[in-house]
């Protein structure tokens, strides 16, 4: 499984590890990732989803029909 949020789709970024003597080493910035169940109440079942905390505050926000289907819309997310 990649590292990848279902939500708002963040994934790794590349960068670099800058030292006092601004030696660059390349290095990789993870997403704050968790896997966590939410009550789908539409289909009376729970859902695991691997989401980024970001992605938790967007379900938190708009619910979990209207976060699933902009992710849909989006192509992060295949059909639930």
């Amino acid at each position: 499984m990649s590292r990848v949020c279902q939500i708002t789709g963040k994934r790794a970024m590349v960068g670099n590890t800058v030292s006092h003597s601004k030696r660059r080493v390349k290095r990789k910035f993870n997403v704050n990732l968790f896997k966590k169940k939410f009550y789908y109440p539409e289909e009376n079942r729970w859902i695991e989803l691997t989401v980024s905390a970001a992605g938790i505050r967007t379900i938190n926000k708009k619910g979990v029909k209207a976060a699933l289907q902009e992710a849909q819309e989006k192509g992060f997310i295949e059909k639930i």
